[in-house]
């Protein structure tokens, strides 16, 4: 072995391959995305990944491979898990024969995702089982062991880390490529008994799902993730199901994931016993009695969902135990957002009884600037809205937006997003606006990205329904939010092969469209005509506002402003929003040439020509 220091992410890919994993899949989203990029970059040649059109196809091929007897790796973050239910729901049931884990990159806080979702209760539901790293190393062992256990059961299992595991870094001992497991696939065999799903054999796989998961249960509490830490704190003894204990004290917490990192910062040595869960379902039921055993009161430090909390009640109950069990439930902590070590203390020093004034003499830390989310400098997609904002000046409008960069086009002073559910449902909700409000304009936006994700399906349904709706595609060839991963229009894969890339005009015409155009939205005056003669039309229209994101080109020439021309009425400003135009004290306006692309929608909107020499493109 050889030590290496690692972001989570980077340390799962590298436990995968240490597994043998034979073909990795996706969907990028952040905190998940590294995983894939590390896989691909640390490749021993002969091991397949892809990044997929969604997180259902992802989980599919997947699938299609571990019925072949590979093993397999799927990663998402944790709203992807919402588009792959329905695969996942039924695989339990069918299972698989290769090893196959799914990681769900779980998002508290949120930092970067739509909702807080907690993958503990989405493997409850779905009864597939879950582990629940608490940091780097663990999350490189986990991984490993994950693929065993699937190997094991023949079922798919959960890899559960959160953003701060994901993106933590540590020095952690890994296997050198030589000692990588290899499987050997033996092919997929066919027995339709097995591989189709029936409402019979799903009744009889049911029943052997709840018999392993009960047996699961009892088994894990030997797992290696799960102890209990009986004097807590950074040199606290760990031990196992079984093994013999000092004297309980009569308190204790129950923690996982992150958080048990977060408990330990903030207990001496001996203060307090610690249960420490890496499977949080099944869940280890007789590791859980021993935990319990002689204690008063136990509190439950999690995030998200109260899984500890709920199973430790569950149990204490059918034991008939005279214990208090705490958590969110009860109120002790908070019941959503991400915790925190300064956090947790807090709610240590209140279940404790420990008399600590935190932070006190220590100078208050400055305040950081407001840094409120807003497009980039230069932004193709400012420049589209923006046209679409001019054309439609004065008329009864929506704008139905979509995750991605664009997402930030409801900002002021574009204002350009007036809703925004989730991948693709801008789509469909611009057709249910219109069905109720025939007289709206009704405008959807969506990424290239998006659009192969899960917005063909509603194009589709606009046009078999007759809708009468702008869907506007917002090409900046890649998808940006996440990193800049390929996608089926950039013409490359995951494994840099040159493609093909597919069309979305050829698409969108296949399906039925007519009318579609594309522009270039930094072609301020043009771009506005386009809108205002598409719209026109009735029915489903497209029109493909077609320029690559900044980070994918060396910027031209700089635009500068002229201050004998500049007159001070910031319409600039006040119209774009972009960051790189900076009111001055007289009121006239100056260019950040730290920030400035050269992409002239400022030179276009200047009624005075003030501003002049950008060019988005080097020559």
């Amino acid at each position: 072995m050889h030590r290496e220091f690692l972001m989570g992410n980077e340390a799962m890919a590298l436990g995968a391959l240490a597994a043998g994993v034979d073909v990795v899949a996706g969907y990028p989203g952040t905190p998940s995305t590294e995983i894939i990029e590390t896989v691909a970059k640390r490749n021993p040649g002969d091991v397949y990944v892809e990044w997929s059109v969604n997180e259902k196809a992802a989980l599919e091929v997947a699938a299609g491979a571990s019925y072949a007897g590979a093993c397999s790796l799927v990663t998402m973050k944790c709203v992807g898990l919402n588009v792959a239910a329905d695969p996942l729901m039924s695989l339990e049931y069918i299972g698989v024969k290769g090893g196959m884990v799914i990681v769900v990159a779980d998002d508290p806080g949120p930092i970067s995702s739509q909702t807080e979702q907690d993958t503990r209760t989405f493997a409850q539901f779905s009864k597939v089982p879950c582990l629940d790293p608490s940091g780097v190393a663990d999350a490189y062992q986990m991984m490993r062991d994950a693929f065993a256990l699937s190997e094991e059961l023949h079922s798919p299992v959960f890899l559960r880390p959160t953003t701060r595991v994901d993106h933590g870094y540590e020095a952690i001992d890994v296997l050198e490529p030589e000692d990588y497991l290899k499987s050997k696939p033996e092919g997929f065999v066919k027995d339709s008994s097995k591989w189709v799903i029936f409402p019979r054999l799903s009744v009889q796989a049911h029943a052997r799902i709840e018999q392993r998961n009960a047996r699961l249960s009892h088994e894990l509490g030997s797992y290696a993730g799960n102890f209990v830490d009986w004097e807590a704190g950074h040199a606290g003894a760990a031990t196992h199901v079984g093994a013999a204990a000092p004297r309980p004290s009569r308190k204790a917490i129950a923690t996982h994931g992150i958080n048990y990192q977060y408990v330990r910062e903030n207990l001496a040595e001996g203060e307090c016993r610690v249960l420490r869960v890496a499977t949080p379902f099944p869940f280890p039921d007789d590791l859980a009695l021993e935990f319990l055993d002689g204690v008063d009161e136990v509190l439950c430090v999690e995030e998200l969902d109260p899984v500890i909390e709920r199973a430790l009640t569950a149990l204490a109950g059918r034991h008939h135990l005279d214990v208090v069990v705490r958590g969110k439930l009860s109120g002790d902590v908070k019941p959503s957002g991400e915790n925190s070590v300064e956090y947790v203390g807090q709610v240590l020093d209140a279940f404790l009884g420990r008399d600590v004034t935190r932070g006190a003499g220590w100078p208050d830390p400055p305040q950081l600037p407001v840094r409120p989310p807003v497009l980039c400098a230069g932004c193709p997609h400012r420049a589209s809205f923006y046209a679409v904002k001019q054309a439609m000046r004065g008329k009864k409008t929506i704008y139905c937006g979509d995750i991605g960069c664009y997402t930030l086009g409801n900002a002021r002073p574009l204002d350009m997003c007036d809703t925004c559910l989730c991948m693709g449902a801008g789509i469909n909700i611009a057709q249910g606006v219109g069905r109720v409000e025939p007289d709206t304009h009704c405008f959807a936006f969506v990424g290239d990205s998006t659009f192969f994700a899960s917005g063909v399906t509603g194009v589709v349904n606009a046009f078999y329904n007759q809708a009468n709706m702008t869907l506007c595609v917002l090409d900046n060839s890649t998808t940006a939010m996440t990193g800049h991963q390929p996608h089926p229009g950039t013409g490359r894969t995951a494994m840099g092969e040159k493609v093909t890339p597919v069309s979305i005009e050829r698409v969108l015409r296949a399906i039925g469209l007519t009318v579609v155009e594309t522009v270039d939205p930094l072609d301020l005056q043009a771009t506005v005509e386009t809108v205002a003669r598409v719209d026109a039309e009735p029915g489903v229209k497209a029109i493909i506002f077609k320029s690559p994101c900044v980070f994918l080109y060396k910027p031209g020439a700089q635009s500068h402003v002229d201050q004998a021309r500049c007159v001070g009425c910031q319409r600039c400003v006040k119209q774009l929003g972009c960051p790189a135009l900076v009111p001055q004290a007289d009121g006239k306006v100056k260019i950040d040439d730290s920030q400035c692309k050269g992409c002239t929608l400022c030179e276009q909107v200047c009624p005075f020509d003030a501003i002049s020499g950008g060019s988005a493109y080097e020559a």
